[in-house]
């Protein structure tokens, strides 16, 4: 059980909860419904699951992790779980994520079905098939854009029934802090990434430009609090600030570090603040 839970990565399934958080928050100031909150959060987190797994096997196959690795272990490369057993799991899990999706969809209609089967696909699409979006330097914009866009404002949508810019923005600002964790996690691989021709932005753009990344991500979701502030709700606008201490010690960390096992450290501060930030912009929405 214990390799399990390892498998499943617990410290990256923030980045699945606090999106639906934040767009339930969001969405109680026009209507909330219980019912789909948890099945999207379900639905989400066997998605976010998934995901983690086939990386976990197809990462293995293609020989990204290896005994040099600085992450965190690995179960398939360190041989505590089967890769068949990993990649079944992993199927498994796209199997419940459908299933408790399955109730939204008579709920959100067509949007909604795209949705999940685009979310269902680039679960495994992200590191496997013919075009592993991790591999060709795109998995910084699918998490921007389906740990973000997509799922704070398909989460609105479902609670209201309608889009809003306020879903954008809260959506924007979750999502890139969902992506300085998969930039971080890059930068501190590149070196091994290079190896395997994984071709991550740091590994085709350099470490100036990971450092930069990280920062202007950071930088710009606290910008796009300003939009609260325009809108009248000063409490979204200020508690997320209350994270910004930690989000600058990990510029600082980044931007002064080599890549190395010290970049686990920032990836859990970083994991921090998108969960500080995530609830503090959802109390400041609700109050």
């Amino acid at each position: 059980m214990n390799s399990w839970i390892l498998a499943v990565r617990p410290k990256t399934l923030s980045a699945a909860v606090v999106p639906i958080v934040v767009a339930s928050a969001l969405a109680s100031r026009v209507h909330f419904e219980v019912w789909i909150f948890f099945f999207a959060l379900m639905s989400t987190l066997f998605i976010q699951i998934a995901t983690n797994l086939f990386n976990d096997v197809i990462d293995f196959n293609k020989g990204a992790d290896t005994s040099e690795r600085l992450g965190p272990l690995r179960v398939t490369q360190s041989g505590l779980i089967n890769k068949q057993k990993v990649f079944l799991g992993a199927v498994l899990c796209l199997f419940a994520a459908a299933a408790f999706g399955l109730p939204l969809i008579f709920k959100g209609g067509i949007p909604i079905i795209i949705i999940g089967v685009l979310s269902l696909v680039l679960g495994y699409a992200y590191t496997g098939g013919p075009f592993p979006l991790a591999y060709e330097g795109l998995g910084d914009f699918f998490v921007l854009l389906f740990f973000g866009l997509v799922a704070v404002g398909g989460v609105y949508y479902l609670h209201t029934g309608e889009f809003h810019p306020d879903a954008l923005v809260a959506g924007l600002q979750i999502g890139m802090l969902s992506t300085v964790l998969i930039a971080i996690n890059n930068f501190r691989d590149w070196e091994q990434d290079i190896k395997v021709n994984k071709k991550t932005l740091s590994v085709r753009w350099g470490p100036v430009f990971s450092r930069w990344e990280v920062t202007v991500l950071f930088v710009g979701t606290y910008f796009l609090g300003g939009w609260w502030l325009w809108k009248g709700f000063w409490l979204a606008a200020v508690l997320p600030l209350l994270t910004f201490p930690v989000a600058w010690k990990v510029m600082l960390g980044i931007h002064r570090q080599l890549p190395g096992k010290i970049f686990n450290r920032y990836l859990a501060l970083s994991s921090l603040v998108l969960i500080g930030f995530g609830l503090a912009l959802s109390l400041g929405l609700l109050f």
